[in-house]
């Protein structure tokens, strides 16, 4: 489905127009507030992103992937990465280059962030985010456990670029769908916990909840 771009203002095309490669994105994402539902959850569209000029993993994901289809980059697809129950999913835009996998990631931490396109296919791409992926208590879980095939939001129509409304649609079909097990029980017995350096690394942060960038 090809994307009619006169559903956005002159000022949202004057700004997703410069988004026109993965790392622009990226970069775009990164130079953005983290949304911390202060008043409560959402889940912006891509034109909430730009109005409130902030964003949570979800809402950059959504984001990212509108870019990519504005400029003609790929299909805007997303990739629910899913982690054990009392721990939270990561969904990150996925593109491709040349053949490999690349993902686009907002995030307000050291890990889970972009990845260049060098991955032969998306379980292999996710399984690069695997060992920085753990827990929020500090205990050294590595959490991961499972991950969706590429969604194209494309097949939802183009309203959901501008909504109004929170897409929690759009969160709960990504919930729905399929997700692939990597790992079996024996497996996940065996797993080494993280060392205190890593636990260290992984609790870096960009953004404050002031919305001051700290790095």
């Amino acid at each position: 489905m090809k994307l009619n771009k006169s559903i956005f203002t002159k000022e949202e095309i004057l700004v997703l127009s410069k988004l026109n490669t993965p790392s622009k994105i990226q970069d775009f994402l990164n130079k953005m507030p983290v949304n911390f539902e202060e008043c409560g959850e959402t889940l912006l569209s891509p034109r909430g992103v730009l109005k409130n000029n902030k964003c949570h993993c979800i809402e950059g994901a959504f984001f990212a992937a509108a870019a990519l289809w504005f400029n003609g980059l790929g299909k805007p697809f997303v990739v629910d990465l899913r982690a054990t129950p009392e721990e939270w999913d990561h969904v990150i835009t996925v593109f491709k280059k040349k053949g490999k996998w690349g993902a686009i990631s907002k995030t307000n931490h050291s890990v889970l962030r972009y990845r260049e396109p060098l991955y032969r296919d998306i379980r292999e791409l996710v399984m690069s985010y695997f060992h920085e992926y753990s827990d929020d208590y500090g205990k050294g879980e590595k959490t991961l456990r499972g991950f969706s095939e590429p969604v194209d939001l494309s097949l939802f129509g183009s309203e959901w670029l501008i909504s109004g409304e929170n897409l929690w649609f759009l969160g709960d079909y990504l919930d729905s769908v399929k997700h692939s097990k990597i790992l079996g029980k024996k497996q996940v017995k065996e797993l080494r916990k993280l060392d205190a350096v890593e636990i260290h690394g992984g609790n870096v942060t960009e953004w404050d909840r002031s919305g001051k960038k700290k790095l």
